[in-house]
C-alpha cells in the first residue's frame, strides 16, 4: 500500500464505486440468510425477529432511519453473535443518525434488564450510560421493538414490504453530516 501513487488510489476508488452501490444488495442476502433457519429455543427465525422489531416501528410511525436500524439491529449476529450489536451497529452507521446507531450498538447491555439475571449477570449495566443524551432512545427501543418481538403470531410485514426503504438508506452519501447530525437524539416514533 505504501508504494502506491495517487493515481493508483484515484483508479482503485474508480473501481470499487460499483461494490460500494451493491451495499444494499448485500444487506438483503444477509437478512434472507438469518432467515434459512431457527435458533435452538427460539421460535422465530433471526429474519422474523428484525422484520417484527421494523414492523413495529414502522407502525409506531418511526421515520426512515429508526425503521431501518430496526429492521437491522441484530444483522451482525450471524458472524459475531457475542457482538452482534455493535457490528450491526458499524453495518448501519456510514448511513443513518448518530443517535439510531448509538442505539443499535448499545442496545445488547439494555436488553439485559429482561434477561440479565437468568445469567447470573448484571440486569442493570446499562446504568453507567444514564447520563448519556441517547438513553431514553435506547431504552425505549428495546422495549418497544426488541424484547417484544419474538412472537411467532404477530402479523409482521414480509421483506419485501422494507427493501425500497433498505436501498434507499444504503444509497446514502456515508458519513453525510446532513445525515448523521451529530449529537441530535430524535424521537423514536416523530411525536
Amino acid at each position: 500500500m505504501k508504494d502506491g501513487t495517487k493515481e493508483d488510489y484515484q483508479l482503485l476508488a474508480k473501481l470499487e464505486k460499483p461494490y460500494l452501490a451493491m451495499t444494499a444488495d448485500r444487506v438483503m442476502d444477509e437478512l434472507r440468510r438469518a432467515g434459512e433457519d431457527t435458533l435452538d429455543g427460539y421460535k422465530i427465525t433471526r429474519l422474523q425477529h428484525g422484520l417484527q422489531s421494523g414492523t413495529r416501528a414502522e407502525r409506531d410511525g418511526a421515520d426512515i432511519d429508526w425503521i431501518v436500524g430496526a429492521l437491522l439491529h441484530d444483522i451482525g449476529d450471524g458472524l459475531a453473535p457475542q457482538n452482534h450489536d455493535r457490528m450491526s451497529a458499524e453495518v448501519i452507521r456510514p448511513f443513518v443518525r448518530w443517535d439510531v446507531s448509538w442505539v443499535v450498538e448499545h442496545h445488547g447491555i439494555f436488553q439485559m434488564l429482561y434477561y440479565g439475571r437468568h445469567y447470573g449477570w448484571d440486569e442493570n449495566a446499562r446504568e453507567r450510560f444514564r447520563d448519556h443524551p441517547c438513553f431514553d432512545a435506547c431504552a425505549e427501543f428495546c422495549e418497544r421493538w426488541d424484547q417484544s418481538s419474538f412472537d411467532p403470531d404477530y402479523d409482521t410485514l414480509p421483506l419485501e414490504h422494507f427493501e425500497p426503504i433498505v436501498r434507499e438508506v444504503f444509497s446514502r452519501k456515508a458519513y453525510d453530516p446532513a445525515v448523521i447530525r451529530e449529537g441530535v437524539v430524535s424521537s423514536l416514533t416523530g411525536a
